[in-house]
């Protein structure tokens, strides 16, 4: 039942906006069924944890505790995102930046976004897998250039081109899995169950199951952002609406990369080596060091944050390319804090933006004195997405530079130095926008900045301290990617 209204709501919520998602009273009827999801999501996620694995719907829906604590990630960051959308699209509709026929298509859109996303999440068929995240590139090509100008149409056509070349690689990948397990499992729709494959991985053939993990992480890993396959990434965020900015860097990238470890158990078991471990090392690793040299290069706002969100994913990809219990935890805790922290940001440079006009860094100065709050936020999340104790990334993060100096000290150096570049080109943005000498304009709603704090009051929390049921929780899923 839980099931049932997670993946149902947002799909008559997709449907009930596109008839009614230009009214009056459109966004909140978006927050409403955002948060009625939320409540299902967190019903989902307490029979989980209680009642362990869930298995349904004929074997084409798995629940665990890796893929739950992800839906419980998606609708918390999926119902904050709509509740600040809401002054957002307002003030963006009053200044004409937004027709009635496109507020519809955008809030249509981002409920169809949410099942996509929650979709890809509870599946147990790899080729349903493949379906989601190639739906999601549709829900999020139409978000991207909501505003039809020619730099928003330019992204969205380089975002579905490239994305549609990787998924295809993606999808190649999945016919090999799919090869390999038909001898095993026979021709039913069985050896594209998730569940079966992980209970035969043993005895898969090792030389298509790595075949197949390259084409599956080239694939699955455009949408992820890594280098080199990142080149839709920045221009995605800078060009559309700034709440899709914040659930293609809190979500999108999120459940892209669950769809590349899901493979990488299989993978790992099948071929009896780390092999797939080294791979996602180097992505991650590439990442990183470029994305951190590439923010010194930025101007735009909404670009910044965009490099940073690929240094991230990088660092969380490493972590899982290292593997074993500690560094597994440590990527699940990055993958929370990350999404939550980044999230925050954009709603912070989302209402930044619209009282400067623009998103040239140089333009925006004196935030604090203007709209302290907005300042805070920005400067908070900032320093939060920085690594800066005490706050929740500074945690994940020691944890995987710790556990770096143990297994892969050749890597240590290599992260440090990003991490150190990262640092400095943000914070030398970040400082003037904030405290500099103010020139914006009053924005003609409130901004919604009750959602910047609650993410960044959860992340100061898991820096401090995290709770023993939801150690224990990370513990499980850590355990359960191996």
């Amino acid at each position: 039942m839980e099931l049932i209204a997670l993946l149902g709501l947002p799909l008559l919520g997709g449907a009930a906006l596109a008839l009614w998602g230009a009214s009056p009273r459109a966004a909140e009827l978006n927050a409403l069924f955002s948060l009625a999801t939320f409540v299902a999501g967190g019903a989902l996620t307490a029979r989980v944890i209680l009642g362990g694995p869930l298995v349904i719907g004929n074997e084409q829906f798995f629940i665990d505790a890796f893929n739950v604590f992800l839906v419980a990630l998606t609708s918390l960051v999926g119902l904050t995102t709509a509740l600040f959308s809401r002054p957002y699209m307002r003030i963006e509709t009053d200044r004409g930046h937004l027709s009635p026929g496109r507020l519809r298509l955008y809030h249509s859109m981002y409920q169809l976004f949410m099942f996509t996303m929650l979709l890809a999440l509870t599946t147990n068929n790899m080729g349903i897998l493949w379906v989601a995240l190639e739906a999601a590139t549709l829900t999020t090509v139409l978000l991207v250039s909501l505003y039809r100008t020619a730099a928003s149409l330019e992204a969205a056509w380089k975002y579905f081109i490239l994305c549609g070349v990787g998924i295809a690689q993606a999808l190649f990948g999945t016919i090999l899995l799919y090869f390999a397990a038909e001898r095993l499992l026979g021709a039913s729709g069985g050896a594209l169950l998730w569940t079966h494959l992980d209970a035969v991985k043993g005895q898969l053939e090792p030389t298509v199951l790595a075949i197949a993990f390259v084409f599956l992480l080239v694939g699955y890993g455009t949408k992820v952002g890594l280098v080199p396959l990142h080149n839709w990434l920045p221009d995605a965020h800078a060009e559309g609406p700034t709440p899709v900015s914040a659930v293609l860097s809190g979500l999108l990238l999120n459940v892209a990369l669950y769809a590349v470890v899901r493979c990488k158990i299989l993978v790992v078991g099948a071929l009896h080596s780390d092999l797939p471990g080294r791979m996602l090392m180097g992505f991650g690793l590439l990442s990183v060091l470029v994305a951190a040299f590439f923010l010194w290069r930025q101007r735009d706002v909404k670009r910044l944050f965009a490099y940073s969100s690929i240094e991230h994913m990088g660092i969380i990809t490493f972590a899982f390319g290292m593997g074993g219990p500690v560094a597994n935890f440590a990527a699940l805790l990055h993958m929370t804090v990350h999404s939550l922290t980044k999230s925050a940001i954009f709603f912070a440079v989302g209402h930044a933006t619209q009282k400067a006009g623009t998103q040239n860094m140089e333009d925006i100065r004196g935030l604090l004195l203007r709209s302290p709050t907005i300042g805070w936020g920005l400067m908070l999340g900032s320093l939060a997405i920085l690594g800066m104790p005490p706050f929740g990334v500074f945690a994940s993060e020691f944890l995987i530079l710790t556990t770096a100096m143990r297994e892969q000290p050749w890597a240590t150096p290599i992260l440090l130095l990003a991490l150190g570049v990262a640092f400095g080109a943000i914070f030398r943005r970040v400082q003037p926008m904030v405290f500099g000498e103010p020139h914006a304009r009053r924005l003609p709603h409130s901004p919604a900045l009750l959602p910047v704090f609650a993410h960044l009051l959860l992340v100061l929390m898991l820096g401090l301290y995290i709770p023993g049921q939801l150690a224990a929780w990370y513990r499980l899923a850590a355990g359960l990617i191996g």
